[in-house]
């Protein structure tokens, strides 16, 4: 679990292009050890904010410091960044392109080719070693890409979308290696669409929208703060003529939706009791098997994105 005192902190940071207000007095502190989400739609400003948290760009107002480090600072060798547009040698193998960004990062050249070989081997792309990264797909592009950022173990990898590209069984690859370098004690900062494998992932999530914070806190806190009660899902095979009228009228329901054939889904107050809805229910459905499920990342970000979408907005970057 994170510890309580601060590894980042980023204080009322402005970035502006031209007419666009790309980062709008942006506040967030990161907890050593964590893995912090920062999520939002396109153009939310999610980029530019990780950009300058690597140093690429500056804040034109407020300031980022690292609290840890010695000068408040984040150095070269102990940071690890997984750009969102990939910055790979399409012409040069595999193992030289690794070993040259581990040199980069300060390791000897034995040590990174070392390290280099080690993460190949995990990514099942040693046999491909002296291939040259243009022959590779998409995904395994991202696999190298990935290996290029934490291969020197650095104290913090600022991950801007580590999905892009992987099919469902690299999804679970690297939900096992973000969350082993978490394990051995790197600090996380990602970026991703993936609002599934984000919740379980992150620690905290920060929703940005035309850069400025729209909600921030781990689950618990945002579904408290949203009052959003848990779902209850029916699966029917019949029910009587006005039934889901007559549901939908109990005080404890927000919603009825049917989000499949045979399914109902019912949205409910936050707080409530379900035994006397079960019993109407029973009484105008044939009921074949129920469950409740708690509201996910998934549903919260549409929910908050969505309100915090004005008619017209200058797009961020």
């Amino acid at each position: 679990m994170p510890s309580s005192s601060t590894f980042l902190d980023v204080v009322g940071v402005h970035k502006r292009f031209a007419r666009v207000h790309a980062v709008a007095d942006i506040s967030l502190a990161v907890a050593p050890g964590e893995i912090f989400a920062l999520l939002g739609p396109n153009g939310a400003g999610k980029s530019t904010l990780l950009r300058m948290l690597v140093g690429i760009t500056r804040p034109d107002e407020g300031r980022i410091e690292w609290p840890t480090m010695q000068g408040g600072k984040l150095l070269a060798g102990q940071l690890g960044y997984l750009p969102e547009d990939r910055g790979l040698y399409q012409d040069m193998p595999l193992i030289q392109v690794l070993t040259y960004f581990g040199s980069l990062r300060g390791l000897e050249p034995s040590v990174a080719r070392g390290a280099a070989e080690r993460w190949l081997d995990r990514l099942e792309l040693l046999p491909r070693a002296k291939d040259k990264v243009g022959s590779l797909s998409k995904g395994n592009q991202q696999k190298v890409q990935f290996a290029a950022a934490v291969l020197h173990r650095p104290q913090c990898a600022i991950l801007d979308e580590p999905f892009s590209g992987l099919d469902p069984l690299n999804q679970e690859l690297f939900l096992g290696l973000v969350s082993e370098l978490r394990a051995a004690g790197t600090t996380v900062i990602l970026s991703a669409h993936q609002m599934s494998l984000v919740e379980r992932l992150a620690d905290r999530v920060f929703v940005m929208q035309h850069g400025r914070e729209v909600l921030a806190g781990t689950m618990p806190e945002i579904r408290a703060r949203w009052g959003t009660g848990v779902r209850l899902i029916l699966v029917v095979d019949n029910e009587l003529p006005g039934a889901v009228a007559t549901i939908e009228a109990h005080p404890a329901v927000v919603s009825v939706t049917r989000p499949a054939n045979g399914t109902l889904e019912i949205a409910l107050a936050p707080g409530q009791h379900v035994g006397d809805l079960l019993a109407l229910c029973a009484k105008g459905l044939n009921i074949v098997s129920v469950r409740t499920e708690e509201p996910t990342l998934h549903d919260m970000y549409i929910k908050v994105v969505g309100a915090a979408a004005p008619a017209t907005a200058p797009e961020a970057a």
